[in-house]
C-alpha cells in the first residue's frame, strides 16, 4: 500500500511563510510527477504546483514568484515553500503523486495516482 503523508499547514498572518512537506511510503518503484493542489470552501480543487522526476516545474499563475516547489527523490518527498501568503491562499492543500509500484520484484506497467489527506492553510490577521 502506498501512502502520502503531509505536514506543515497552519495559521499564518498575511505576508508570512509556511513550508508544506509530503512523503510517500510503501512499495514504490518510482515516482513520476508530484504536486500540490488546493481547495477553498465553495471552490473547485486547483493545481498549485507540480514537479516531474526530471525537474520540470509548473505553477498556478497566482502563486508564481511566491511559492516554490521542490522534491527530494531519495526521500520520496515533495515540498512547497509558500512566501508572501495572502488571505486568498487559504485552503486545504493536498499532495498528489503518480507512483509506479512494485508488482512482485518488478515494476507495474502503469502509474497510479495517490492523494494525501490534506492539510489546512489559513492566512488571516
Amino acid at each position: 500500500q502506498v501512502q502520502l503523508v503531509e505536514s506543515g499547514g497552519g495559521l499564518v498572518q498575511p505576508g508570512g511563510s509556511l513550508r508544506l512537506s509530503c512523503t510517500a511510503s510503501g512499495r514504490i518503484w518510482s515516482i513520476a510527477a508530484m504536486g500540490w493542489y488546493r481547495q477553498a470552501p465553495g471552490k473547485q480543487r486547483e493545481l498549485v504546483a507540480d514537479i516531474t522526476n526530471g525537474g520540470s516545474l509548473n505553477y498556478l499563475d497566482s502563486v508564481k514568484g511566491r511559492f516554490t516547489i521542490s522534491r527530494d527523490n531519495a526521500k520520496n518527498t515533495v515540498y512547497l515553500q509558500m512566501n508572501s501568503l495572502k488571505p486568498e491562499d487559504t485552503a486545504v492543500y493536498y499532495c498528489n503523486a503518480d507512483i509506479i509500484e512494485y508488482y512482485g520484484s518488478r515494476p507495474k506497467e502503469y502509474a497510479s495516482e495517490y492523494w494525501g489527506q490534506g492539510t489546512q492553510v489559513t492566512v488571516s490577521s
